[in-house]
């Protein structure tokens, strides 16, 4: 069996030190678009487990936490601006959130330790149409998911998780497209 942190291929970013230059930098669009193909391990074992109840930030700033969500179907994706995988399934997520808004909530929760000083002109540089830049600089829905990056999880419309992917899917495959209508999306 593979290790969730090898599909996945990107680790926590590293703390800035405060001198210019230095930690992670953020990868475009165009960058990660240069990923030969999307690997991912499809995991279950936590089926059934109620969402954590930690708090991160919404696009407009404000706490938020994944209760909020509940009543819909939600996928949450893990990701930042710096991890290539994911940032190249991100195009994918965007278009699947614009597809599927009607039946289920999808939200991009970056895990930049810089918040949404990075995260935000990202958004705007990289286009995406439907997606909103949450953020959780403390990385507590990361370490909820005892998980690495990127990482999507589907919640049902309680708040009990159905699956998870670890690594980077294409959200436009056949094999996503299989595993939400599996989940009733």
């Amino acid at each position: 069996m593979l290790l969730a942190g090898s599909i996945a291929g990107c680790d926590r970013e590293k703390q800035p030190s405060g001198q210019a230059g230095q930690g992670q930098a953020n990868v475009s669009a165009s960058q990660a678009g240069k990923l030969e193909s999307f690997q991912y391990q499809i995991d279950r074992s936590k089926k059934g487990e109620a969402a954590p109840t930690v708090a991160f930030s919404g696009p407009d700033g404000a706490p938020v936490t994944l209760a909020e969500f509940r009543g819909k179907p939600l996928l949450v994706n893990l990701w930042a601006t710096w991890c290539a995988p994911c940032v190249a399934e991100m195009p994918t997520l965007d278009a699947i959130a614009a597809q599927r808004g009607e039946t289920i909530s999808v939200i991009a929760v970056a895990q930049d330790l810089q918040g949404a000083e990075i995260v935000k002109p990202w958004f705007e540089k990289a286009g995406l149409k439907t997606l909103q830049p949450y953020v959780d600089p403390e990385n507590g829905l990361l370490d909820a998911a005892n998980s690495a990056l990127p990482t999507s999880i589907y919640y049902d419309a309680k708040g009990r998780e159905i699956w998870r992917v670890i690594g980077a899917i294409d959200w436009q495959s056949e094999k996503a497209k299989a595993l939400l209508a599996e989940a009733g999306a």
